[in-house]
């Protein structure tokens, strides 16, 4: 069988997607015969999507463990094991980047190629409706000419030829050829039940691959977009866009692991098909064509002999029959009757357009036509149709591996910006260095002035503090911030010169500073105006 099947063979991927284990529901081995109507073969289809369900709970239960494990799991970072988990992050985004990436190419091409095996089907199939609906009409024209045209021109021509009997004879003979025509047309196959069945199946089936390939194309372009705002996220450091697209990506996960269970059963149930597809045909076709019909046009070779080949060589040697014996009536009886011509020409004209049909309808019941379509459906649907099937498989898995590393990369991220956020509002806000203490310094109605005197019991006695020196410069305290905020030196006031400043030099006085003054004061006295802080310093020297 295989042997004389010379253009159509079987490629490697269907032979090992047919021998791929078939289990049903109830875990008991079956044929990998393909019999869709049989439940046993139906359930060991979708025994390969409850596969990869399992699949998608245990990678959802892996994330909630993993997720379970980062928040029960919070240790006080330092800052140098905060570098190593920001890298880790970052790199996992890139690699869920990159195989997004390359899942979104290798789905685009699977689902282009799935698309063109389906579309050379569908093609077929419908090439095939128009031969057999060509034959069918063929015949049923045929038949209606030698019932009604040639049985009306016979009709007048016995009133016109009564009274030779010789003609009258010719007359019947030639009926008698028509019937044989008729008989013979009758013997061929019934197609309006093949060609109802192949129309029916190329709509639909070019109906259910619109909406599929639509789908992943929707589904190619929402993870594509899904990657890029999730990357977005971590570089911006936004927690509503990375809630949202945690949420799209668990969406996309789902998604994900149902297209590989549909394509997986997709794929096999049709590898079981283009293992053996002639069984399936001849088993569909029984009921109105039979079986040496559909093998000649299955293997169309030498080796098969042409079904047609009887009646049509019968129903041209029955035309030639009758166009010999009005050429005679036209040469003999014309003369002698000449109303008779009107009728013999018309009977001419009807064999002439009949011999017409009879070339055509030996041309459109040839096998290499129909074979033809069969060879193109089979190596559309087998090869770029399950080749692209195996190609969306594949995106789905890769799609399934990126989004589980996104997944586990969005909540590291989230726990890095919280801890840096708690870093920050953990800032002593008494604190002189503190940076928001700067901005409150240089802005005196930010903060009350307190008084001075509420601190002379920690002060002490002010005469036991130094002389201050005098006064360097004028200089507002804010000019003496600016420069120093401006260069990206921290103000402290130890280690630069007064600058406007009624005070004693901190760089001389410092250490009694750090034993006479306690934090409050230092703060109390960072947030003074210009003029308090002369009006104190004027004080401190008397």
């Amino acid at each position: 069988m295989s042997s004389a099947r010379v253009e159509y063979i079987q490629p490697w991927w269907t032979y090992w997607l047919h021998n791929f284990p078939h289990i049903n529901l109830r875990f008991q081995p079956i044929d990998n015969t393909f019999q869709p109507e049989d439940t046993n073969y139906q359930q060991s289809l979708i025994f390969l999507g409850c596969v990869a369900a399992a699949g998608l709970g245990l990678n959802l239960l892996c994330l909630a463990i993993y997720l379970s494990c980062l928040c029960c799991c919070r240790k006080e970072e330092e800052e140098e094991s905060k570098r190593p988990n920001s890298c880790c992050v970052t790199w996992s985004a890139v690699a869920a980047g990159l195989i997004t990436c390359v899942a979104v190419g290798v789905g685009f091409y699977g689902n282009s190629e799935t698309n063109d095996g389906v579309y050379q089907l569908t093609y077929s199939l419908y090439n095939a409706n128009h031969t057999l609906g060509g034959v069918d009409s063929l015949v049923t024209g045929t038949m209606g000419s030698m019932k009604s045209g040639l049985q009306m021109h016979l009709a007048r021509l016995d009133e016109i030829f009564a009274t030779r009997g010789d003609y009258v004879q010719t007359l019947q003979f030639m009926q008698q050829m028509a019937d044989n025509v008729i008989k013979q047309l009758l013997g061929l196959p019934d197609w309006e039940d093949a060609k109802v069945d192949l129309a029916a199946i190329a709509d639909q089936t070019a109906q259910v691959e619109y909406y599929r390939w639509l789908m992943y194309l929707l589904l190619l372009i929402v993870d594509l977009i899904i990657c890029l705002l999730a990357c977005l996220g971590l570089a911006k450091q936004s927690r509503w866009l990375l809630t949202t697209m945690m949420v799209f990506g668990v969406l996309t996960l789902v998604l994900s692991w149902t297209s590989l269970g549909a394509d997986l059963a997709t794929a096999v149930g049709t590898s079981d098909f283009c293992e053996c597809p002639d069984k399936f045909i001849l088993s569909q076709t029984k009921s109105f064509i039979g079986a040496d019909i559909v093998h000649y046009y299955m293997y169309c070779n030498q080796t098969v002999a042409n079904p047609f080949q009887q009646p049509l060589t019968i129903f041209q040697r029955s035309l030639t029959t009758m166009q010999i014996q009005i050429q005679g009536l036209l040469q003999f009886a014309v003369p002698l009757f000449p109303t008779a011509e009107r009728d013999l020409l018309g009977i001419q004209n009807l064999l002439n357009s009949s011999e017409a049909s009879l070339h055509q309808l030996t041309a459109l019941l040839d096998c290499r036509g129909l074979n033809k379509d069969y060879l193109d459906a089979m190596v559309g649907v087998c090869y770029d149709g399950v080749e692209g099937m195996l190609y969306l498989c594949l995106f789905s898995a890769l799609a399934a591996c990126a989004f589980t590393v996104m997944l586990c990369a969005i909540p590291r991220a989230w726990r890095q910006m919280a801890c840096r956020e708690r870093d920050y509002d953990d800032i002593d806000e008494e604190d002189p260095f503190n940076p928001r203490r700067r901005i409150s310094s240089q802005n005196p109605n930010l903060t009350n002035m307190q008084s001075f005197c509420s601190y002379s019991s920690s002060m002490g006695s002010q005469s036991s503090l130094h002389r201050p020196a005098p006064a360097l410069t004028n200089a507002p305290m804010s000019e003496y911030m600016n420069h120093t905020v401006l260069f990206g030196g921290n103000p402290r006031y130890e280690n630069v010169p007064l600058i406007g400043r009624g005070s004693p030099p901190p760089s001389i006085y410092s250490q009694q500073y750090r034993n006479r003054y306690s934090p409050s004061m230092r703060a109390t006295y960072l947030s003074m105006t210009e003029e308090q802080r002369r009006h104190f310093g004027n004080d401190f020297q008397a």
